[in-house]
């Protein structure tokens, strides 16, 4: 197992400080602030462990209200909102330094058989044929202010290939393919994969809102932050592949998520 995958699941694995409170630490990715994909990642363990072990998450709506400060804890406060006989719901919010910087719903459900039906899975490229897009973009890093350089330099625990070329400033339609794996193997538990899949699903979404308006955040005029973010959760999956309508390689649709994001471009 590679050291930044061992290191994100640690990051997963919060202190336990008091029967609904947890606690969890950041790292440095590159980003301006604690990565969103982290505190949500964390907010759905901290209440996943408070939820009985035959009900699984089925959807998660979060808003980021504050930037995260990388060198201080994050505690997690779950609300038990309620247990019934079929859903659990809880409420998470992540404090620090005293303020809430982000606030989580979760709807938890005990699993249920019922009517099956899903959206094609695209017909694109299989990720074999495609290259590692941090080596591509890595050529280009000269060319990057310097906290785009900090950005893509780090190492990441999931590898991403696109299947649309990495085009900055020509205008084209807000549609793009990804696909992605995690950097390893780690343990075949159902809460810990789908506290990844939250974590994984924060990269690239905004970035496909600019492509329309041949706009790039690489350039640094261009600020990208994450408002809210949603998912949903459609079935039992192993860590796999994603963008918007998230599919496994069999082409089951295993989750979707929506994210409203900010997208300021600065003049000059």
């Amino acid at each position: 197992m590679s050291t930044v995958l061992t290191d994100l699941l640690q990051l997963l694995d919060l202190e336990r400080l008091e029967i609904n409170l947890f606690r969890g630490v950041s790292r440095d990715i590159g980003s301006p602030q604690v990565f969103g994909g982290q505190v949500l990642g964390q907010a759905l363990m901290a209440a996943s462990r408070t939820v009985e072990p035959d009900r699984a998450v089925h959807s998660l709506h979060s808003y980021f209200l504050r930037r995260g400060d990388f060198d201080a804890p994050i505690v997690y406060e779950v609300d038990r909102s309620r247990d019934g006989a079929s859903f659990t719901n809880r409420r998470v919010v992540a404090i620090q330094h005293g303020q809430q910087i982000f606030h989580l719903s979760a709807s938890f459900q005990r699993d249920e058989q019922g009517p099956d039906h899903q959206v094609s899975a695209p017909v694109v490229m299989p990720p074999e044929n495609l290259p590692d897009l941090t080596s591509m973009v890595r050529q280009r890093l000269l060319e990057m202010p310097e906290q785009m350089r900090r950005f893509w330099e780090r190492d990441r625990p999931f590898e991403f290939r696109s299947v649309e070329p990495v085009q900055d400033g020509t205008p084209r339609p807000g549609v793009r393919h990804l696909w992605f794996r995690l950097a390893g193997r780690c343990p075949a538990d159902a809460v810990l994969h789908r506290c990844l899949l939250a974590y994984v699903s924060d990269f690239h979404l905004l970035e496909t809102a600019t492509l329309p308006h041949g706009l790039s955040f690489h350039t640094g005029n261009v600020l990208l932050a994450s408002l809210d973010h949603g998912m949903w959760f459609h079935r039992p999956f192993l860590i796999g592949m994603a963008f918007g309508r998230i599919f496994d390689r069999a082409g089951r649709l295993v989750a979707s998520t929506a994210q409203e994001g900010l997208m300021r471009v600065s003049e000059g």
